[in-house]
């Protein structure tokens, strides 16, 4: 009944997941109104009220079933092929107060996005889908960890993309309070989440937050070895031509068409320029033909507001969004002037389908993300994909605990 977390989840792909399992978690974190005639009100609404109404019948019918005792998950996400594994904790995470620099965000959210998980968390009264926190190291959470990792897990999950999840449910207090009293000790960036981290706040402040209103379900990981890695996300304008964007870009950047013709196509010539740590400068695709832009001039470089921290200012994203985005292609970076493609591929398809362009970007570091957040800084929406993800409905949580 597991699911990628609900904003990976396309279309097409929430249709297939919930054809596939008449108890698949995305008939909660995605509901279909439509399917809900007796719903009323907006449509943000009428999905909360329909994910609610789905949630109480799973518990009615024995398909969800509470713990009767506290516990911390350990959870483990170990990809296919042989690579190296990332490990985390699974709990409740006390959201903290305004201006305290434990959890740090590092980028913009939308108010409607928030909202609508806001109402989907108040509707349901239920963490659905972890957030994740990329935490300062700290040894006594590792040993925990490894200790923890010795013995069978609880649960195990193989997803489609070949990542193994395995879980460890832990009940016994002394361990729990060593793991309680380790994180105190730590700050922690948020990696995945930044919506519903806001959503939790919105709808803290809307109930009794000693009813763990004050809270958020979070998967907290260590941030350098054993954490996440980050991979990048790109861009898409609808409706814009190759040539009338490369005509506005030249007046910004040197423009020069790369060859595709070798056999391999431009998905390739993609995929070894994202992966090849000693390239620089962006990409530009109608899904026909590639283009590099380089060299931004004074002028492009001026559109970047001066008065940000250095670690912000220097991010690939900031200046597409201000320096080619904004100040060349006059696109307002809202989600209908401008796509968000979790991959070269889909961005790619989406500029054929859409009649635009893509604008492929390099991901950030972690070390970068974590640099801009500790600055009081934030990336664009929707400015790093930190993987391996969690799967979504292995673990909820119910506010009232």
């Amino acid at each position: 009944m597991s699911s990628p977390a609900y904003d990976l989840v396309t279309p097409a792909g929430r249709d297939r997941l919930a054809g596939a399992d008449p108890h698949n978690v995305v008939r909660l974190i995605l509901p279909v109104p439509d399917s809900h005639p007796g719903a009323t009100g907006d449509p943000a609404g009428r999905s909360a009220e329909l994910a609610a109404t789905t949630l109480r019948r799973w518990q009615d019918e024995g398909v969800l079933v509470r713990d009767q005792e506290p516990a911390l998950w350990l959870y483990e996400l170990r990809p296919g092929g042989g690579g190296s594994a990332t490990a985390g904790w699974l709990g409740a995470v006390t959201l903290p107060p305004p201006g305290s620099s434990a959890v740090l965000p590092h980028e913009d959210t939308y108010p409607a996005a928030v909202e609508g998980r806001r109402a989907l968390l108040a509707a349901t009264g239920t963490d659905l889908e972890p957030i994740v926190l990329a935490h300062d190291p700290d040894r006594e959470v590792a040993g925990v960890t490894e200790v923890v990792r010795q013995g069978p897990p609880t649960m195990t999950v193989d997803d489609a993309d070949g990542v193994g999840h395995r879980l460890w449910r832990v009940t016994e207090r002394p361990m729990l309070d060593r793991l309680t009293a380790a994180f105190a000790r730590t700050g922690a960036v948020i990696a995945d989440g930044h919506h519903r981290f806001a959503a939790a706040r919105a709808n803290g402040r809307t109930r009794d937050t000693r009813a763990s209103g004050g809270s958020v379900l979070a998967l907290v990981t260590p941030m350098g070895p054993g954490g996440l890695r980050v991979d990048p996300i790109h861009r898409v304008v609808p409706d814009l031509d190759l040539d009338a964007a490369v005509r506005a870009a030249a007046t910004g950047f040197r423009v020069s068409e790369l060859s595709t013709d070798d056999g391999r196509g431009i998905p390739d010539a993609v995929d070894r320029w994202v992966t090849d740590p000693g390239e620089r400068d962006f990409l530009v695709s109608d899904g026909a033909r590639l283009i590099r832009l380089s060299h931004p001039s004074d002028a492009v470089l001026a559109a970047v507001p001066s008065e940000a921290p250095p670690a912000w200012r220097g991010l690939d994203v900031v200046l597409a969004h201000h320096g080619l985005l904004d100040l060349l292609w006059h696109r307002r970076d809202d989600p209908d002037s401008v796509l968000i493609a979790h991959s070269a591929e889909e961005a790619l398809r989406l500029a054929t389908e859409r009649a635009g362009v893509a604008l492929l970007l390099r991901a950030p570091s972690p070390r970068d993300v974590a640099a801009v957040a500790r600055a009081g800084a934030r990336m664009p929406r929707k400015s790093t994909l930190f993987v391996p993800k969690p799967r979504t409905g292995l673990v909820l949580r119910p506010l009232a605990d």
